[in-house]
Order: C-alpha cells, then sequence, then structure tokens
C-alpha cells in the first residue's frame, strides 16, 4: 500500500503540521511506501499523485479542507482518509464524509461533535496524535540549561512556574487558570503563571480581556509573564521542562497535544473533562481534569463561501449547538493548589505522566495504529 500524507508541509511549528510530519515519519520507519506533500494545491503535490501514484491519501485537516484532502484525491482515484480535528461544528459536506471508507479523529469527541451535526460516523475512529520521545522527554531540575530558562523568566528557585501554551491562551482555559490564581495566591503566594501564545488577533482580542481581568482580580502582574511568536518544536521541550506545572483547562479542545506533550516531559497537567483531555489525562494520577462549570451555546451561526457554500448566510439549529465550555474555577483553584504544595504528589503525577505518554503516544505507535487499521477497514496490503 502507498500513502499520501497530506499536512502542512514542510513542518512547520504548529499542531497539525507536527502530526502530519510525526505520522509520515512513523509510517516511513516501518518500512511503508509512504510521500508527504502539502495538503494545497501545488506542482509537488502534483507529482505525487501523477509520479508516486499513492493508493491513499490521509490528510490532516478539519471538514474545511474537504476540497484539498478528499475531494482532490478523490478526483485523481485515490482512497482518501481525513485525520480530522474539530472546529466547533460541521456546516458542510455531511455527505461526503458520511460515505467515506474510513475517517480518522484525534478523539472520540471530535467524532461524538460530528455525530451531533449529522455525519454517520460509522466509519470514524479514534487515531491520537503521537510525539517523539527524542524531541519530548523529562529534564532533571538542575540542568543548567532549564535553570538558565526559568532564570531567564524571571522564576526564583523557590518558587513554581506554570505555564499555558496555545495560539491565544484564553482560548487554552488562560482566563479561567487566572481566576484560580486569584484564590491560590490567598493561601500559597510563590507562584508565577507563564503564558505562550502567537502573534494573532485572537491573542491581541483576547489579551485585551486578560488584562482587564487581571486588574480585576488585583493579581501582582509580576507573577505573571506572556512570551509571543513562534519557538521551534524542540525548544518547547525546554519551555515545558522549566514549568512545574502545565495548565490548560481549554475552552474546546479536540486533542490537546501540547497537554499530552507535557505529560511525556513529566509534567502533572490540570485540564478540564470534556473534549481531547478526557481522553489523554487520566484524572488524579498524571493530572487533573477540573468539572465543566459551564457552556457557551449558539443557536445560529454564520456560514461562508469558503465552506464550500454558493453565498455567505446564516444558519439557524434545530437545537442550540456547543460552542465552548468553561472549567469550574473551584476545581482548579483546588487541583493548582494542591500540586503547588505538595511536591511529592507533583513528582509522582509527573513520572505517571510520562509512563502514560509513552505506552500511548508514540509516533510509531500511533503509525502501527493506523497503518493496521488501512489494512482492516480498506483492504490494502
Amino acid at each position: 500500500m502507498k500513502i499520501a500524507v497530506l499536512h502542512a508541509y514542510p513542518p512547520e511549528p504548529d499542531g497539525l503540521s507536527i502530526q502530519g510530519n510525526l505520522l509520515y515519519h512513523g509510517l516511513k520507519e516501518m518500512g511503508v511506501d509512504v510521500m508527504p506533500s502539502h495538503y494545497s494545491p501545488s506542482f509537488q503535490k502534483q507529482w505525487v499523485y501523477d509520479a508516486f501514484k499513492p493508493d491513499v491519501a490521509i490528510g490532516v485537516g478539519c471538514w474545511t479542507y474537504a476540497n484539498d484532502i478528499i475531494i482532490s484525491p478523490q478526483n485523481h482515484g485515490i482512497t482518501p482518509v481525513p485525520w480530522f480535528v474539530a472546529n466547533g461544528w460541521v456546516a458542510n459536506y455531511h455527505d461526503m464524509i458520511s460515505d467515506l471508507p474510513l475517517v480518522f479523529t484525534t478523539s472520540d469527541w471530535v467524532t461524538e461533535t460530528y455525530k451531533r451535526d449529522g455525519v454517520d460516523t460509522k466509519n470514524f475512529i479514534t487515531l491520537p496524535i503521537g510525539f517523539d520521545a527524542k524531541e519530548m522527554f523529562p529534564v532533571k531540575k538542575d540542568h543548567p540549561m532549564r535553570t538558565k530558562l526559568r532564570e531567564m523568566l524571571g522564576i526564583q528557585p523557590h518558587e513554581k512556574m506554570i505555564l499555558t501554551v496555545g495560539g491565544d491562551v484564553t482560548s487554552k482555559g488562560a482566563q479561567e487558570m487566572l481566576q484560580a490564581l486569584a484564590r491560590v495566591d490567598k493561601e500559597f503566594k510563590d507562584w508565577k503563571y507563564v503564558l505562550k501564545h502567537w502573534d494573532c488577533e485572537s491573542a491581541e482580542v483576547h489579551g485585551v480581556e486578560e488584562d482587564a481581568l487581571i486588574d480585576r482580580l488585583g493579581l501582582d502582574r509580576g507573577k505573571i509573564q506572556y512570551l509571543s511568536g513562534a519557538f521551534s518544536h524542540d525548544f518547547m521541550n525546554w519551555l515545558i521542562a522549566a514549568c512545574d506545572i502545565y495548565a490548560a483547562p481549554s475552552r474546546l479542545e479536540g486533542f490537546g497535544m501540547i497537554q499530552m506533550e507535557a505529560e511525556a516531559c513529566g509534567k502533572p497537567v490540570i485540564s478540564i473533562n470534556v473534549g481531547g483531555p478526557a481522553d489523554t489525562i487520566v484524572h488524579e494520577k498524571t493530572g487533573f481534569l477540573a468539572k465543566v462549570e459551564s457552556t457557551v451555546e449558539l443557536t445560529e451561526e454564520w456560514a461562508y463561501e469558503g465552506m464550500g457554500f454558493e453565498a455567505d448566510h446564516k444558519i439557524k439549529f434545530d437545537e442550540p449547538k456547543v460552542f465552548a465550555y468553561r472549567a469550574s474555577i473551584d476545581d482548579l483553584a483546588k487541583y493548582t493548589l494542591r500540586l503547588l504544595t505538595d511536591d511529592k504528589l507533583c513528582e509522582e503525577m509527573g513520572k505517571n505522566a510520562h509512563e502514560h505518554a509513552m505506552n500511548n503516544y508514540q509516533y510509531r505507535t500511533v503509525a502501527e495504529k493506523c497503518y493496521k487499521i488501512l489494512q482492516e477497514k480498506l483492504g490494502k496490503e
């Protein structure tokens, strides 16, 4: 079986690119005849189709990528197998997706989202995202490179560092964490909160909200530091290594790759008990999953030409759709305080988290599972 992996390629330091690139390398190391290509139309993609002649094209993205990862391979006689993440709701291509012989999703919750929105998910199978243990690994607390990074971040030796990373950190639950830390601060003072985001419009808009929230909560701004820009994937290991706790009670998370990578780095993770984190984090063993305190529901939403429609229009839902979740502030404060004040618990959870990641999410393990499913479901060798 010859396989093309369609993703953001050459590799970029973002989740979808890393997701596809690690699958490609895992399959290649297994001896599979595999070729990578960017999902968008290009001379290289056409060459992969015409010269390599794959039997299957695994495309990384969400339903809005249908033209590039479903229709494009089909037009060349290639079986498309999308590897879907979620982006809130499925507005189009329902019949096309329902008719596919195989669809991968990054979590059970992603499958449920497609099912909720009218897609027949009988051929959907969950395939988690993998990680490279040579890039994401535990680092000793006294390692000089870790020490220097904490020093550059202004973290004193006696202080505990909490880290959140995202395109914008509010989508990863930063505002809920700020509220939780305002409560934690009444009992434990020696913490610092580092928030890493991309330079993007969403981060800018939410940054204004976060700024106002910090003032309203009366938090010491010296305890909160923002990092922006694109960092290389191998550097992210060191940033995660610098922290004591990784926290991301995400408002909408189809998998939570960096949460899983934090586990691989031996860090306890605080998240939310819905979406991808419910699959990857073992509550009270590798981290904590806060209850859902509230949801954001919409009764209508805009659909655009870029989604495959003839014109922009508004769609009214028969039943309100959940578009975001909010984690329990009480739970976040309780779990954060426990980890900040119990070094033994923090260390034990970190070890459990590393073991959990090594046993379930190494990229070769994911690639082997992927290939086995392709053989069984598509009848290809």
